[in-house]
């Protein structure tokens, strides 16, 4: 099979949750577990870190590798989900494992991927795993899909556990309370590993201290602790908090030898996208008209993408704006500004809400603008009528900001 070929295989073939919704989810590490064994356990043979978290997690993971590749190790990075190109989710110092490696590890493990019917997530971290140990990284940087103590990555033994902040997402699956979705992602708590918790919250801190006591893991809450306020060029007031998390994250992999000076960090926070190639986190397009996308989604990071959105100077506002089919709209649409034009279209996903049930919903709040075929076709209708000093935001999901990215 060509590269193409082996895409469209993992995509349609087998089931991915950010494509179908519930029916590609599972319940258990079995399938998980079997892969690595069959691959000879390739998540021993490099370190890792572990990072968990409802907003912030992308970032922080990000965050992570630049400082590790400013001070010289050869780092691996998993994260999800894709933007543009599936390799994205799988890089070594910010370039992304090559086309020939997913093509063969498809074709080398296939039967094994179809007799034991391996979701499209569970075949992906197997992937990443094993490419990054066959390239012998230092370190791996490794991102939760969702959740944490059935999410596929939790097969790791990592260097130090990371959970940026709980917050209500995907309770259809992690609960519908935050002490019952802490539960689930500080389910990466392991015996003996230190975890570093974002953000101090007092619905979620008894569950996570009570993990770290049953594992024997010290628990550090990184914004009970002194941080510096470091320059990143990953803008917008919520990449404070993850730059405070990071920082003690950091702090445990020097208490265990890691060699990472005040400079790696330093020049690790200011070449984020530079080292690791990161999208859509507040990305500009272009200017006149000022052009922005955001991958923010849910209640959490909504709101402080609405936070940076109200630091922009502009005539008019225009949004372009989708969602999935699955999105408590009630859940956000107070967050979003009533003064704007919107752009409501639907992203071209299976999982994608129609625009016009869209629009009809978001008219019941005061908001209003029209329905679109596409993700494309709202998008340039925004440019057609943004004058030079308007600004137009792009956001709602991750798979709005994929297609125009």
């Amino acid at each position: 099979m060509t590269y193409q070929d082996t895409i469209n295989w993992m995509f349609t073939q087998l089931p991915m949750y950010q494509r179908q919704g519930q029916t590609a989810f599972k319940k258990d590490l079995s399938n998980t577990i079997k892969l690595v064994e069959y691959l000879n356990h390739p998540e021993r043979n490099f370190k890792s870190i572990h990072v968990a978290g409802t907003n912030g997690k992308g970032s922080s993971s990000h965050m992570l590798a630049s400082i590790l590749q400013e001070a010289g190790y050869k780092v691996g990075l998993y994260t999800s989900p894709h933007l543009k190109d599936f390799r994205e989710r799988i890089k070594i110092n910010g370039n992304m494992v090559n086309e020939t490696f997913v093509v063969d590890f498809i074709a080398d493990n296939k039967v094994f991927l179809e007799s034991n019917q391996l979701s499209f997530f569970e075949m992906t971290v197997g992937m990443a795993f094993d490419y990054f140990s066959k390239e012998q990284v230092d370190i791996a940087v490794v991102e939760v899909g969702m959740g944490g103590r059935l999410d596929s990555t939790n097969v790791i033994m990592p260097e130090v556990s990371v959970i940026t902040n709980i917050g209500l997402d995907h309770t259809q699956f992690l609960g519908n309370t935050l002490d019952a979705i802490a539960a689930e992602k500080g389910g990466i708590i392991k015996v003996q590993v230190p975890v570093v918790i974002g953000e101090t919250q007092k619905e979620t801190t008894a569950v996570f201290v009570k993990l770290a006591e049953e594992n024997g893991a010290n628990i550090i809450f990184a914004d009970q602790q002194p941080f510096k306020a470091y320059d990143s060029d990953l803008i917008g007031p919520y990449q404070a908090k993850n730059i405070i998390t990071v920082q003690q994250a950091i702090k445990q992999l020097q208490l265990k030898g890691f060699s990472i000076s005040e400079e790696h960090i330093k020049k690790g926070f200011k070449n984020v996208v530079k080292n690791t190639g990161l999208l859509g986190r507040w990305q500009t397009l272009q200017t006149k008209p000022k052009v922005v996308c955001d991958t923010g989604h849910n209640r959490d990071g909504l709101t402080y993408v609405m936070q940076q959105l109200l630091k922009e100077k502009y005539k008019v506002l225009h949004v372009v704006f989708g969602v999935v089919n699955d999105k408590d709209i009630s859940s956000i649409v107070d967050l979003l500004p009533k003064k704007a034009v919107y752009y409501f279209c639907k992203p071209d996903i299976p999982r994608g809400l129609e625009a016009e049930t869209l629009k009809q919903s978001f008219e019941e709040y005061g908001l209003n603008g029209e329905a679109y075929a596409s993700v494309n076709e709202a998008y340039r209708s925004a440019l057609t009528n943004a004058k030079e000093d308007d600004f137009i935001f792009i956001g709602g999901s991750t798979f709005v900001v994929a297609e125009i990215i």
